[in-house]
């Protein structure tokens, strides 16, 4: 069952990276956090390459320090709660997740989820410590076509306490991994970005989708079921 729910986890970062309020905007983003350009790093500008992709680096590192920090608190407050406590967060868990797939399915709109909200964090002289920061505010703030990905993965964690950290960190690493390419590859990111971009919303659907099975597993105390199934046993391995 852990395999299955990390996977979900990594895609669930994935798809939060792939939204389409974040994809389009990661290179000028992660080039104004360097302190340079899109023309320079499409004329690769000497330094430029590696300062955009160190720049990068720290902002992954910003929000997995979040990410993973409210992994460990969770795995360490939740772990030994009652099993009929876990029964009734399994009812309570399973729906929130169902309602976060239906808001990326657009079946449903809850409009307190629909206002962003995010830390504003001052640049600072020093371009890598300001990286980090933005990244960490990133990881607080919320977006409403990120937050419900988020907050299915959120969710998730609070009903697999066992599992918090380990889920969490593997949600940032589907986040950062790609975050990184692009940091490193920013010039020919934006010719494929543009191709993409049109495309994003149907792979927030099948996200969607997804979070309301994972939800209807949870709320029902089958998620072990998945980790049974052949075909899933056959691509883990097992």
């Amino acid at each position: 069952m852990t395999e299955v729910t990390l996977g979900i986890a990594f895609l669930a970062g994935l798809v939060s990276f792939l939204s389409p309020c974040v994809l389009p905007l990661i290179p000028a983003y992660l080039t104004f956090l360097a302190g340079t350009t899109l023309k320079d790093a499409q004329e690769n500008a000497p330094g430029t390459r590696w300062r955009i992709f160190l720049s990068s680096v720290c902002f992954v590192i910003g929000f997995s320090t979040i990410f993973s920090a409210i992994g460990v608190l969770l795995q360490s407050t939740l772990s030994f709660m009652a099993y009929d406590l876990r029964v009734w967060l399994g009812y309570l868990g399973g729906t929130i997740i169902i309602l976060f797939g239906l808001m990326l399915l657009g079946i449903i709109q809850i409009d307190a989820l629909q206002v962003e909200r995010r830390i504003k964090v001052p640049k600072t002289r020093y371009a890598y410590l300001t990286s980090f920061l933005f990244g960490a505010a990133f990881a607080v703030g919320w977006t409403p076509c990120v937050g419900a990905v988020l907050g299915g993965v959120l969710t998730l964690a609070v009903t697999l306490p066992h599992a918090a950290f380990p889920l969490l960190l593997s949600y940032s690493l589907g986040l950062g991994v790609p975050f990184l390419l692009v940091g490193l590859f920013t010039a020919k990111s934006t010719r494929f970005i543009s191709v993409l971009s049109p495309h994003l919303k149907w792979l927030n659907r099948v996200f969607g989708a997804i979070l309301v099975i994972l939800g209807i597993l949870v709320f029902t105390g089958t998620l072990n079921l998945v980790a049974n199934f052949l075909p899933v046993s056959n691509i883990l391995g097992r």
